[in-house]
This record gives C-alpha cells, sequence and structure tokens, in this order.
C-alpha cells in the first residue's frame, strides 16, 4: 500500500525541481545583458528556424517528441526525453548531446551534422544561461491561432505614428550651429562625450561637396575658382552648379537603382537581356536631373502607362512617365522553370519585395506565407497587392511615337464618327422617297398581279417587286 509514496514524492521533488529551475533560468534571462541578446539574435535563432521550427515549433505540421524549441520555456520543459538544456552547464544539456552525435539513437538535426562552430556557439549560449529576449512572450502552443490585430500593432510601433514636430532644444554654450538639425546632432554628440569636428577648409570642402553631388573629383582650375572666390555666395554657387551638372543624376540615380534592384540581364544560367533595360537606367538619371517632384516620380512608377496626360521629354517628346514602369520588370527570371506557378509565384514576390522596400520602407514580402512579425502588414494586405499586380501584364510600349501615334489615332477616330454620321445621312435622304411612298408599295403589292397590270410609274419596278416577293 506505500509502495506509491517513494515514487509520488520522487516525482513532486522532481516538478518542484523543474519549477524552481524555470523560474531561476526566467529571471536569469530578464537580466541578460544586451550583447548576449544579440549574440541569441545573430547566432542561435536564426539556427532553430532553419533547422528546428519545422518539427519542434508551433508551427509544426506534427511536432516531434513533444519538444518545443520555439520560446526559452520550451527548451526548459523538454520533450518525451525530459528538459532539452540545463543553463549554464552545456556539458549536462541533451540538446548539446544530440548535436555531437555520440549516442546514435539521439542526433540532432537528424539529416547532417551541424558544423562544429554552430555547435560552439550553441554550448557559450547555454554556459551564459541560455538568454532569450525577456520581453518576448512566451509560446503558448496551443491550436488556435490568436487574432492579428492590426489596430493594435500600428497603436504600438513608433512608425505607424504621425509625423510630429519635435521641441528643438538649444544645447548650452553652442557656438557650433544655430541649423535645428545640427542641435540634435550636437545633442548626441555630447551623450557620447565627443565633440563636432572642426571647420573644413575650402580645399577640402570643395572635394567633399564634388564627390558627393557627382561622384567624380572636382578639377585642378575648379578648386582654384572657388578658393580664390571670396564671395559671401561662393558655396551656394558651388552647390548650384554641381546640382545642375548631369553628373549629379548619374551619381545619385545609382542609389535608386540598387533600390529596385536594376540590372540588364535576368541572371539565371542563360542570363538573357532585359530588352530596353537601359531605358529605364536614362529615364532614372533624368529625373533627378529634373529635379521631378517625388510625388510625380512615384505616380510614372506605379501607373505611368495609365496617365491621361504622361510627362513628356522636353526635346523629343516622347512618353517619359510610362518608362517609370518598367521597374516592375528588372527581376530575376528563369529562361524555363519546371514549375511555372511557383516560378510566377516567385516573381511576383519579387515584385512586392522591391515596390514594399523602395516606396513603403517596409518588409511586405513577409507576409507571404503569415501575418508580419513585427510590422501592421497582414496575410491579407500581401495577396492584395499580389492580386493588384498579377491583374497586369507586361509589353513594350512605343515610347518614341507613343504620342504622335495617339494625336494620330484620334484623328482618324473623328474622321471615322464624321465619316459614318455623312453616310447615315446620305442614306437616310436616299430612303425618303421610298419611306414615303411605303403605303402605295403596300397597295400595289397587295393587288393580284397579272401580266397586263403595270407597274404606276411613281413605283420602283425592282423594289415592288421585292415587296411583292416579302
Amino acid at each position: 500500500m506505500r509502495s506509491w509514496i517513494p515514487n509520488f514524492l520522487l516525482t513532486l521533488a522532481r516538478c518542484l525541481l523543474l519549477h524552481a529551475l524555470i523560474t531561476l533560468s526566467s529571471a536569469q534571462a530578464a537580466e541578460a545583458p544586451p550583447e548576449a541578446i544579440a549574440f541569441f539574435e545573430t547566432n542561435i535563432r536564426p539556427v532553430l528556424a532553419e533547422q528546428c521550427y519545422s518539427c519542434h515549433s508551433g508551427v509544426a505540421k506534427k511536432l516531434k517528441a513533444n519538444l518545443y524549441l520555439d520560446s526559452r520555456d520550451g527548451f526548459l520543459t523538454g520533450g518525451d526525453k525530459g528538459p532539452a538544456i540545463v543553463p549554464g552547464k552545456p556539458e549536462q544539456s541533451l540538446l548539446i548531446e544530440a548535436m555531437h552525435y555520440v549516442n546514435v539513437d539521439l542526433q540532432m538535426p537528424p539529416k547532417d551534422k551541424l558544423d562544429a562552430r554552430v555547435v560552439a556557439d550553441f554550448e557559450k549560449w547555454i554556459e551564459w544561461g541560455a538568454p532569450w529576449p525577456a520581453d518576448e512572450k512566451k509560446a503558448s502552443h496551443s491550436n488556435s491561432v490568436a487574432a492579428f490585430d492590426l489596430a493594435k500593432r500600428r497603436g504600438e510601433h513608433w512608425a505607424w505614428q504621425p509625423v510630429a514636430n519635435p521641441t528643438v532644444q538649444d544645447p548650452a554654450d553652442n557656438d557650433w550651429s544655430q541649423d535645428p538639425i545640427d542641435k540634435f546632432v550636437l545633442e548626441k554628440l555630447r551623450e557620447n562625450n565627443l565633440q563636432p569636428g572642426i571647420p573644413a577648409d575650402k580645399r577640402t570642402l570643395i572635394r567633399r561637396l564634388t564627390f558627393d553631388l557627382t561622384g567624380l573629383p572636382p578639377t585642378p582650375e575648379e578648386v582654384e575658382a572657388f578658393v580664390s572666390n571670396t564671395s559671401d555666395a561662393a558655396y551656394g554657387e558651388l552647390i548650384d552648379r554641381l546640382l545642375n551638372s548631369p553628373r549629379f543624376g548619374e551619381r545619385w540615380a545609382r542609389h535608386w537603382l540598387d533600390l529596385v534592384r536594376y540590372a540588364e540581364t535576368r541572371g539565371h544560367e542563360f542570363d538573357h537581356n532585359v530588352p530596353n533595360a537601359f531605358r529605364y537606367r536614362d529615364y532614372v538619371i533624368r529625373a533627378f536631373n529634373a529635379d521631378i517632384p517625388y510625388n510625380t516620380f512615384v505616380t510614372e512608377h506605379l501607373a505611368g502607362d495609365l496617365l491621361p496626360e504622361p510627362r513628356l521629354h522636353p526635346e523629343e517628346k516622347f512618353n517619359e512617365s510610362v518608362i517609370g514602369t518598367g521597374f516592375w520588370f528588372l527581376g530575376e527570371s528563369i529562361h524555363s522553370p519546371v514549375d511555372i506557378k511557383q516560378d510566377e509565384a516567385d516573381r511576383f514576390d519579387n515584385m512586392v519585395d522591391v515596390a514594399s522596400k523602395s516606396f513603403l520602407s517596409l518588409t511586405v514580402a513577409c507576409a507571404r506565407c503569415h501575418d508580419h512579425k513585427f510590422d501592421a502588414i497582414s496575410t491579407k494586405d500581401y495577396y492584395s497587392m499580389y492580386g493588384f499586380l498579377q491583374s497586369s501584364n507586361y509589353h513594350q510600349a512605343p515610347i518614341d511615337s507613343m504620342e504622335p501615334n495617339k494625336t494620330i489615332a484620334q484623328e482618324l477616330r473623328d474622321r471615322s464618327d464624321a465619316a459614318k454620321r455623312d453616310l447615315a445621312n446620305a442614306y437616310v435622304e436616299t430612303l425618303k422617297p421610298a419611306i414615303a411612298a411605303t403605303a402605295d408599295y403596300l397597295q400595289a403589292a397587295l393587288e393580284p398581279t397579272v401580266a397586263t397590270v403595270k407597274t404606276p410609274p411613281s413605283l420602283d419596278p425592282a423594289l415592288l417587286q421585292q415587296w411583292q416577293e416579302a
């Protein structure tokens, strides 16, 4: 009758010990220094996501060994074989044993042994107490999926808050700059025990500005002209000259072209050319040099082919706006995909990713598989944008003749409409006598037709015959 008591007490002791271990470890995790959390995010979590989550997380199709590795409590609670780790003691942790492949019945990941450097990172992480972000919620691991609270997400994250004018504080003893932005810079410098750099001399200044705005060094003549110019307007004149240089657009367009992943070939093994890709490159350079307003620039990229009054090239008069839409089709493409549906999904995903990062500074593509983990972006948002792109199609547009052709086409439509009206009016005029004589034709058609009966002179014999046959 008493044989169950030792087992019960042993089980109770284990539970109390495990609870104390989890409580102690959670407290240690809460006190983890930032560098430890950074180490976890950089070296540990990516490996867990790539190697473990498909079998040991809340998103696994079939949980293996009742073990969750997507939360710290999951490691400490463990699975069928007990806790996965003992914080501070990697040599006693089942996870490390499995990674070293010393036990033929316990080898993880099951297909390939991890690199020794990765295993060493996990040992270090456990030795540090297995730090985990303290503000991260514990995984519930229930079958129900929490609702994606879009309004709550928008209300919590700073990036979704309305833009506000901050209060400009004037740092004490500020003899460096009165520019409002510089005051914020100076405040942060002083917080870090740093001082502003000394003002650059004129030779250094023109070199910096010329490299920054054009990507090229100034000529010796330009340097000497600026150094010898003692006018108060010398700096402003230098800036204006550099901004008006064609090199300005060539220099700064490169940054935008990097954003939209500009390339002149498709990549993949045959690396086919992108037809007329250079036209988009030149369009961006011209837009920067012409100081096109950003709202116009964005509109041309998203709907440049639909504008009723597109922007035209100032000299050659071709359609500039439609070229902006070319950025959608600069991504890598496979010349002969095995799975055409997968290829289509990947190409549109690249479009969503490029557009959202370039214009919204958001990683919308993360919502391809799930509601966004950080930003206020749902999977529904992603596929709404995907559908917008999928409803469009690609074709080459004759930009140099588009506007003249539109004018000619409109003129032809106007002439065609006028000809149709004239023809209709002429037809009506021709039929007026016949319409007026309808009663006479009807009466003559109903009378017995004999060879001796003559057609009244006012009626057309051929038309009367048609009446009679009808």
